[in-house]
């Protein structure tokens, strides 16, 4: 039985799941939050063969990374929290990481060049990309025995086209600077690609869609043969589709007339665009459960912020559209994606002349396994496909390590 642990770090937090490859389901998953705080917390899920989740819950200090994960090894092996007997039944270790750039395109095996790479590249992902280096460092020194992997958000788009990716500005700055599109949820848009066209009955590469990632971020890619060569987010994940706090696609020029009128400096107008805009910026809230709650009591906000993010969706849907020319398929995937109807039938609301139209009923059921709730008279089925960025990291590192 090979095991892989996934990690996914963040500055003062980290996600894990251990996964058994040969069933591809998980052992266990947990959370460490709140690292370098006074108290810390620890939220541990076990999977049981035969029984329903177990979940645990611990308050204790992490003064840093390596004591959050050397609190999760001892989880893993002792206790009622125990999966494992030997930290040795770990394989491998596949790190989530953020930006590769254009170095880094493909998930590898992490060397001392892959660490110097994925460094040099914290100007392009300052938030991200040195959380997920501490990572690596930390599963190294807890792990000498399994490799560490890194899969990166960005590889997926690494195939479009100089004409989707450049931005026109002087070409030094792409020379220079490396300002270009990069594209993000890279590998929940390659995990959804894949299960959609294995769903449809049709080879990964000979399968054209168009995937909706919907969550508090969000993004749409067009995937033509099972390759990207479109996405909405840019340079940065501030672009594209409205977001939960991020204000997505606006005139560049804001940024300045609002510098000029309101004497707020770069800082404070970035702060604002991804954290106090999108859905939250019109309504006060983020969460699109509220959203649909102040609704029902005649929120005009709320309504006003439905309907816009619903048509930032809809109009990349149809530039894309035209760009492939033809799809197999078009997908919602990820919280909102999967599991809000409303916003799902909102989207396909007339959409009658591309081809596009639902069925309701099945519509507002749930499942979590991939459906079709197009109906009859749509050309186009319409797949709801739940994503799973842990496995497709785990599966990705199976396949450099060779485990």
């Amino acid at each position: 039985m090979i095991k892989i642990l996934v990690i996914n770090c963040g500055s003062s937090s980290f996600k894990y799941q251990l996964i058994d490859m040969a069933t591809k389901r998980p052992l266990c998953s947990g959370l460490v939050e709140r690292i370098g705080e006074t108290t810390g917390k620890l939220i541990h899920k076990k999977f049981p063969d035969t029984a329903e989740e177990k979940k645990f819950s611990f308050e204790l200090p992490f003064k840093d990374h390596y004591a959050g994960l050397t609190t999760v090894m001892d989880k893993l092996l002792t206790g009622e929290t125990a999966i494992i007997k030997d930290l040795k039944e770990i394989a491998a270790v596949g790190h989530r990481v953020v930006h590769g750039g254009e170095a880094l395109k493909k998930a590898c095996l992490v060397t001392d060049e892959v660490k110097k790479i994925i460094k040099d590249l914290f100007t392009l992902s300052p938030l991200h990309n040195p959380a997920n280096l501490m990572g690596i460092e930390v599963a190294e020194k807890l792990l000498p025995h399994a490799p560490s992997v890194a899969v990166f958000d960005t590889e997926f788009h690494s195939t479009m086209p100089p004409e989707a990716f450049m931005y026109a500005l002087p070409y030094e700055f792409y020379e220079q600077h490396r300002v270009r599109r990069y594209g993000f949820h890279g590998t929940s848009h390659q995990y959804v690609s894949r299960k959609t066209a294995e769903f449809c009955g049709k080879a990964k590469d000979q399968f054209t869609m168009i995937s909706c990632h919907l969550g508090n971020g969000c993004s749409i890619a067009a995937v033509k043969n099972g390759k990207c060569i479109d996405t909405s987010m840019g340079m940065t994940p501030l672009a594209g589709l409205m977001m939960g706090t991020r204000c997505g696609d606006i005139d560049p020029a804001i940024h300045a007339y609002l510098a000029k009128t309101t004497g707020m400096d770069i800082k404070a107008i970035d702060d604002t665009m991804n954290k106090k805009s999108g859905l939250k910026g019109i309504c006060a809230m983020s969460d699109m459960r509220d959203i649909h709650s102040a609704i029902e009591k005649g929120d005009q906000k709320a309504k006003l912020a439905l309907d816009m993010f619903c048509h930032s969706i809809r109009h990349y849907i149809g530039a894309y559209y035209l760009e492939l020319g033809q799809i197999d398929a078009l997908v919602f995937t990820a919280g909102i994606g999967e599991n809000d109807e409303i916003v799902r039938a909102n989207v396909c609301a007339n959409l009658e002349h591309l081809g596009i139209s639902i069925d309701l009923a099945v519509n507002d059921k749930r499942s979590g396994e991939p459906r079709k709730i197009s109906d009859a008279k749509s050309k186009i089925p319409v797949l709801v496909v739940p994503t799973n960025e842990e496995l497709e990291i785990a599966e990705q590192t199976l396949i450099v390590t060779k485990a």
